[in-house]
């Protein structure tokens, strides 16, 4: 079998160009980049248990005093929010007018790990 010349010096040239590029290491593995945090998820309920859209939503470690996040329920009354992992207590309350001398509609919650924990929010007016 013969080989033409130009077929030969092909040969030769992807020889000898597969032989002078370096190998290159392998890519190194992907890093974890996601952070662990838990999920305080929840829905807001009206007092004829329908879930309630554009609520303001409040909360914060038990220990503070004041809001660290504030959200809006959505148009299924749902909300979410990762705090970090851990042991810890939090306060969840809706923030709306209520009548004088009533407390806003809130609920505690503890989170032990990195998990998801469901909680619900009845507003009583």
């Amino acid at each position: 079998m013969t080989i033409s010349r130009s077929v030969r010096t092909a040969l030769l040239f992807l020889t000898v160009g597969a032989a002078a590029q370096p190998w290159a290491p392998a890519p190194a593995p992907k890093q974890d980049l996601r952070k662990e945090y838990a999920l305080i998820y929840g829905t807001v309920w009206t007092a004829d248990q329908r879930p309630a859209y554009g609520i303001p939503i409040k909360i914060r470690r038990a220990h503070d005093k004041k809001a660290k996040w504030e959200l809006m329920s959505n148009h299924s009354g749902e909300f979410a929010q990762r705090v970090p992992p851990g042991k810890e207590d939090y306060v969840i309350w809706a923030d709306i007018k209520v009548g004088k001398g009533k407390a806003k509609p809130e609920t505690k919650v503890h989170v032990e790990n990195d998990e998801r924990v469901d909680v619900a929010v009845h507003l009583t007016e």
